[in-house]
């Protein structure tokens, strides 16, 4: 990857990196706040400004086409285009990364995705991330006319053929099982180079070896601590029967956070008190050989929001090492 990333990716180096998956553009009742279904556009610019500001890694946004009858309730209807949300949010920040966690990009050919993602790319100065995962919902692939059932070996495809339209070639020749093509030149390229990152998501078997033999960076999904260490074991020695020398980025899912005291329920699981407090707590996935952490704030409003992004990073991340 080129040396901007390296920089702020680098395994074994110490460092804990933090990032964190923006409010408002996705509201599963699962993790949405109470203030998240009012809010908008400019709580999302707020949001990403605090972190460009505060020294967060990146900011995620997730995808979804279409939520089914039968899943609404749970997850909502609201889900945001990461595409078209971190297009406007690149906009407005200057050195955060802009991370699809994830995109499902098995619904798309991988032609339309290349497009959408290296434009991402170059309009923010090459500062993507390219998350993927294999997706849950049936109907959205039913609806678009892709095997639910086949999701994983078209994945699997896919992130080979986006590997080749996002790399150095002009124009790049790819010839798979579904997607074949030659001589499509497409502009404009990514601004990273080789390419931009791609970071796989997911904890299933499938996920974790497509994550290792891959991707460039694992995004776990829910992971208990206690599970961690087997799953990075796996993955490096997956990657390594590979003869895959590049190291993987490994990422978490922390708890809850609230730095201070509440003063409100904030829920059992949430992990709150004093900066060394959580400092501590968190230098446990560095220890376990995780590289960057996805963090959650509990909030009531976006200011409560902002203001715990301020706490973190000013008196949390020194104390997280590197």
């Amino acid at each position: 990857m080129d040396s901007a990333y390296e920089a702020v990716w680098r395994p074994g180096a110490g460092r804990l990196a933090y990032g964190m998956q923006l409010p408002v553009q996705a509201q599963s009742t699962l993790f949405a706040e109470s203030w998240e279904p009012a809010a908008g556009p400019g709580d999302l610019v707020a949001v990403a400004r605090a972190a460009d500001h505060h020294g967060f890694a990146y900011l995620a946004c997730c995808e979804h086409i279409a939520i089914p009858r039968r899943l609404a309730e749970a997850m909502s209807t609201v889900w945001y285009d990461p595409v078209a949300t971190l297009a406007h949010l690149a906009a407005v920040t200057e050195r955060v990364r802009l991370l699809s966690h994830v995109a499902v990009v098995g619904l798309k050919h991988p032609l339309v995705t290349a497009k959408q993602y290296a434009t991402l790319d170059r309009l923010s100065g090459g500062r993507l991330i390219l998350g993927v995962g294999a997706g849950h919902v049936r109907e959205e692939f039913e609806a678009l006319g892709v095997d639910f059932e086949r999701r994983g070996a078209v994945l699997d495809e896919t992130v080979d053929a986006l590997k080749a339209v996002l790399g150095p070639e002009e124009f790049p020749a790819f010839a798979g099982e579904r997607f074949a093509f030659e001589g499509l030149g497409q502009a404009p390229r990514p601004v990273q180079t080789p390419r931009p990152p791609v970071w796989v998501g997911g904890s299933s078997p499938a996920a974790v070896r497509r994550a290792a033999v891959r991707g460039d960076g694992w995004l776990p999904q829910g992971d208990r601590r206690d599970a961690l260490p087997g799953q990075i074991a796996t993955l490096r020695r997956l990657r390594e029967a590979a003869g895959i020398e590049t190291p993987l980025v490994i990422g978490a899912l922390a708890e809850p956070l609230y730095v201070g005291r509440p003063g409100w329920v904030v829920g059992r699981r949430t992990l709150s008190g004093a900066p060394e407090r959580i400092a501590d707590s968190l230098r446990e996935y560095r220890a376990m050989g995780v590289d960057q952490v996805q963090v959650r704030f509990r909030s009531r409003s976006r200011s409560e929001l902002t203001d715990q992004m301020a706490a973190f990073g000013t008196d949390v991340a020194p104390l997280l090492g590197g």
